[in-house]
């Protein structure tokens, strides 16, 4: 394997943040105490480590809040995307039970077919990467196919940055040929854009989305950045980059961006290949007659991936 899992799971976190700080200013500018990107994943992420499978009720009490539209709350739509990225990882190789998932966490909160149609083609790309089969001249024919039939314009305007990429074509052709039409879905598509045509470089990658003059340039950004992340891993993020999200200083109790991501990534990744801590079962099992109800187990236990683990 070109690059471990719990790698392109941090790429994955990392790059979306770091897509989505560089749209607002640039590395290093304008550091929240959390990003969006973060806050959104969060509750996802944690409930399928603590379940070990997808709980769309639990999912909606996590989310309530973050996804009431507000005047505070305008990126909703953005929100939504990102909070499919650990659904998306979490089921990565196995194509019929991540279809049916992002479809059902897209309904949880919104019907839009727009946005099951991009969560379902972002949630598509990063299983090929982390299962190695991504290739340039077939992911997107593959993308619309997983899409299925739809009234949405994703799969019209894939299959012009399909075409574009086959003709090495500029940013220039790119915005006189794809309509601005159906914005989340140009989005998404520009994302994938900037993501396929220097696909080995996720520098350049977020780069090239950054130069694009857009109303949406903040989910173009993140979009691209998490797409790369979960392809290059956080071996091809640059390293400043990444430091950038430290904080600037040792304020107390301040938690980092990607220190969470971090270790949220692992904890992710753990669950997904199957390591089971006995120390946080350990009620399960001395209800159960296998440990004595005080007895101490410092160790875990690892399972082989589709063994014992069941979702």
């Amino acid at each position: 394997m070109r690059y471990s899992l719990v790698s392109r799971f941090r790429g994955a976190f990392v790059g979306g943040i770091l897509g989505e700080n560089l749209a607002k200013g640039g590395v290093g500018n304008n550091r929240e105490s959390f990003s969006n990107f973060a806050r959104t994943i969060i509750p996802g992420a944690e409930s399928l480590i603590k379940l070990g499978k997808l709980d769309v009720d639990e999912w909606q009490i996590g989310y309530q809040k973050e996804f009431i539209p507000s005047p505070g709350n305008s990126g909703i739509e953005n929100n939504l995307i990102f909070a499919t990225i650990p659904v998306a990882l979490f089921f990565h190789e196995n194509p019929v039970k991540l279809r049916q998932n992002l479809v059902r966490v897209s309904k949880i909160w919104d019907d839009a077919p727009v946005i099951r149609d991009s969560n379902l083609a972002i949630g598509y790309a990063i299983a090929q990467s982390l299962t190695e089969k991504l290739h340039l001249h077939t992911i997107i024919p593959q993308i619309i196919s997983f899409i299925g039939e739809t009234e949405t314009l994703l799969p019209q305007k894939l299959l012009i940055i399909h075409k574009l990429l086959e003709e090495q074509a500029g940013l220039e052709r790119l915005k006189a040929e794809l309509s601005t039409e159906e914005k989340l879905s140009h989005a998404t598509a520009v994302a994938f854009y900037c993501f396929l045509s220097t696909l080995e470089d996720f520098r350049f990658s977020v780069l090239r989305s950054l130069q694009l003059e857009s109303m949406h340039s903040q989910t173009i950004t993140a979009i691209t950045g998490i797409l790369s992340g979960s392809y290059n891993s956080t071996v091809g993020i640059p390293a400043n980059w990444q430091t950038s999200l430290l904080p600037t200083n040792s304020t107390a109790n301040e938690e980092t961006n990607l220190c969470q991501m971090l270790e949220l990534a692992d904890a992710l990744a753990g669950v997904w290949s199957g390591v089971y801590n006995l120390p946080l079962n350990s009620r399960e099992f001395s209800e159960s007659g296998f440990i004595m109800p005080n007895q101490s187990v410092p160790f875990s236990v690892y399972a082989a991936p589709n063994i014992i683990r069941g979702r």
